[in-house]
Formats: C-alpha cells, structure tokens, sequence
C-alpha cells in the first residue's frame, strides 16, 4: 500500500518538491511579518506580532520536517494543495488577531498565556516526538520494527495530536470565534481521514507487531481516545 491518507509513502527524497514547499510557505511568513510589522495601522498590533511569530515558529518546524524528518515522497499537488491552506490559517490568524472585525484591542491576559503554553506545548509534542522516531529508527537494530516508545508510548498519533493542541493555541491568541474553524477542520481530518488510512497502511506494513500496539494505546488523544 504505497498510498494512503493522500500521500504517497514510498521512500523518496524529493529535493525539488520539499524545497518549492518551504520556500512558498516562507513567502506567506514574509506576509505576516510585513503585515505585523509595517505601516498599516492595526487595531492590536502587538497581538499582531505575537500571531506572526507564531507563523515562523510553525515554518522553522515545517523546514525541520521536510529536510530532516520526512522520508517519503512527496508530491507536487501535496505542495500547491497544502500550500493553498496555509495561508487561511497563518494570515487569517493574524488579521483576526490585528482586529479586522474587532472593535476595540482585546487586553493580554490569562488566555493569552494558555495560547502561549498550548502553542509551545503542541509544537514539542509534534516535532519533539517526530524527532524521537527519527532518531530510534537511524539505529540499525531497529530496522523494519515499529516504533512505539517515546512520546508515542501515550498514544498512537501524538504527533498529530500535538498539531491539535498547537492550532487550538494559536486559535485562542486569536481572540475570535473565527479562528476555531480551524482546529476543528484540522483535528476532524486527523481523527476521520488520515489516522484511519495511516493506520490500515501500518498494520499492512507491520502486521501483529503494530495491531498488539493498537489494542494497548490511545489512538490520538493520551489515555482518553
């Protein structure tokens, strides 16, 4: 099963596509940074520039998961599709939080240190537990097992999890209702598209080693589902 969740998950290093990737997602940073960082007078700019440099912290990861995490082909329509989606998010975030439809600057406050920690928080899970993997699976001992130590120990797709945690941060520093389409849209395809695809595809792959790590661990969420 080469293809499952829409990608492809043959071995590839594909060069070209990962380095179109990272440069168009560096360009819709660039946005946000001369959108926060201008002449344009928001109505909160400093949540503004909070939101923007949460754009470049999710670009320094992104930059980490191509060159350094991600083994598998990736596809030209995985670029421009995922590419076309970042920007929603990353500069809708930004312009919600600058106060495009606000009437008045929202204050700092307790939610806003949650944001913070959430965003944090998500972006270790995520990139901390990818990391772990990367590191478990260069040992060659470990060839051809599946790997269910580290942070995947508390559940089966904790990297994705962690993706949910960081966009419901990044939603709340937002500060509009708005946002949370997002972390919903996000966690929803997590749970209903591509956990079930990437699932059949590991116990494919793995059989009775991945299907007994199944029956034991969380799915997505740590010691609830």
């Amino acid at each position: 099963m080469a293809s499952s969740g829409g990608v492809n998950r043959t071995y590839d290093r594909s060069c070209s596509q990962k380095l179109t990737f990272a440069f168009i997602h560096a360009c819709i940073v660039a946005i946000c940074l001369w959108l926060a960082f201008g002449t344009i007078e928001w109505l909160d700019p400093s949540r503004a520039r909070l939101l923007a440099f949460c754009a470049v912290l999710y670009w320094l990861r992104h930059c980490v998961t191509l060159f350094v995490l991600l083994k598998r082909q990736v596809e030209y329509a995985e670029v421009f599709g995922l590419s076309l989606f970042m920007p929603i998010f990353e500069i809708g975030f930004l312009l919600l939080g600058a106060g495009i439809f606000a009437t008045s600057p929202t204050s700092f406050g307790t939610w806003d240190l949650i944001g913070i920690a959430l965003v944090l928080i998500g972006s270790f899970v995520n990139t901390g537990s990818e990391l772990q993997r990367w590191r478990w699976k260069k040992k060659p001992s470990t060839k051809g097992q599946c790997y269910t130590e580290g942070l995947f120990g508390y559940s089966m797709h904790i990297n994705y999890f962690g993706d949910s945690v960081l966009f419901s941060g990044w939603a709340i520093l937002a500060m509009s209702i708005y946002a949370w389409s997002i972390p919903i849209f996000v966690t929803a395809g997590f749970v209903f598209f591509h956990i079930p695809a990437l699932d059949g595809y590991l116990s494919e792959r793995y059989g009775a080693e991945f299907d007994a790590y199944a029956r034991k661990t969380a799915k997505f969420i740590p010691f609830i589902y």
